[in-house]
């Protein structure tokens, strides 16, 4: 049957609304914030190569997490070292140094961000320079990789969950990442799948609408070194996964044209703005 356009006309008048609601929607707001996570020196560098091939050296490393807005919610992606550390000496000395100079609370208190309004936790593994400060966000929904949170409760794992307790009873909002996430369902903000390390590790894919894609790399590698020679750490649960993920890490960063930050590299982690400016 042939429609008329006086008739095609009369039903635009009569539905504009709809129309209206059928229209791609505009593209959301998106920053990104690097957070001071803590300080750390590794006095037996040597763990981290499983070829032993940094005996007698030592290591600073930084601890770094990053805040997303997404429109009006907002993502944190790895909540650093726990407030057991704050105002700890650090010294580069002759034995392990760990030390946290400010809360991610209180660096969000500066660009006006309220703990309530964190609605999602982004955890790239369970270790305890990454998991710290989790617990004061209670309400948000925690994204973290399936094989990480399975070993939670389980013998040798009770620091990570304590640090964790909030998401491990009955009806907490939790996702067990499988794979890599859309974490908003329009590509911005991607989960990636980079296991090895631990078996659940996941990066971040972050779509800047100016700066462009920024790759956060959680521990897929721990300092530039690391991630030239390929080296895996002694203590990562899977040395092929490790290698493999490492492999997509780099390619992923080469392909998108992205800056690639490894989180406790120093001079990666300044490739973004300092706090409090954000990167768009």
């Amino acid at each position: 049957m042939k429609t008329s356009f006086r008739h095609i006309a009369a039903l635009l008048v009569a539905f504009p609304l709809s129309l209206a609601a059928a229209a791609p929607a505009s593209k959301p707001d998106i920053r990104l914030w690097r957070l001071d996570c803590g300080s750390l020196w590794t006095y037996n560098l040597d763990e981290m190569s499983d070829t032993r091939a940094y005996v007698g050296r030592s290591g600073k490393f930084v601890g770094s997490c990053y805040l997303v807005r997404h429109g009006s919610d907002y993502l944190l992606w790895d909540t650093g070292l726990s407030r057991e550390y704050l105002g700890k000496s650090y010294t580069e000395g002759d034995a392990d140094s760990t030390s946290l100079a400010v809360t991610v609370v209180d660096q969000l208190a500066r660009i006006g961000v309220e703990p309530a309004q964190v609605s999602m936790i982004g955890i790239s593994h369970y270790h305890l320079d990454h998991v710290g400060q989790a617990a004061d966000f209670p309400q948000a929904k925690l994204l973290i990789g399936e094989g990480d949170f399975a070993v939670l409760g389980t013998p040798g794992h009770e620091a990570r969950t304590k640090l964790l307790s909030p998401w491990l009873g009955k009806g907490a909002r939790l996702e067990k990442v499988k794979g890599d996430l859309d974490v908003f369902g329009d590509g911005s903000v991607v989960m990636l799948d980079l296991p090895g390390h631990t078996p659940g590790h996941h990066g971040l894919l972050v779509q800047l609408p100016k700066h462009g894609p920024v790759l956060l790399s959680g521990d897929v590698v721990h300092f530039r070194e690391n991630l030239e020679s390929s080296g895996v750490p002694s203590f990562n649960t899977d040395r092929a996964q490790s290698l493999s993920s490492m492999d997509r890490f780099v390619k992923l960063a080469r392909n998108l044209d992205a800056t690639l930050i490894i989180q406790h590299e120093e001079q990666d982690v300044a490739k973004l703005p300092a706090f409090p400016q954000a990167a768009e």
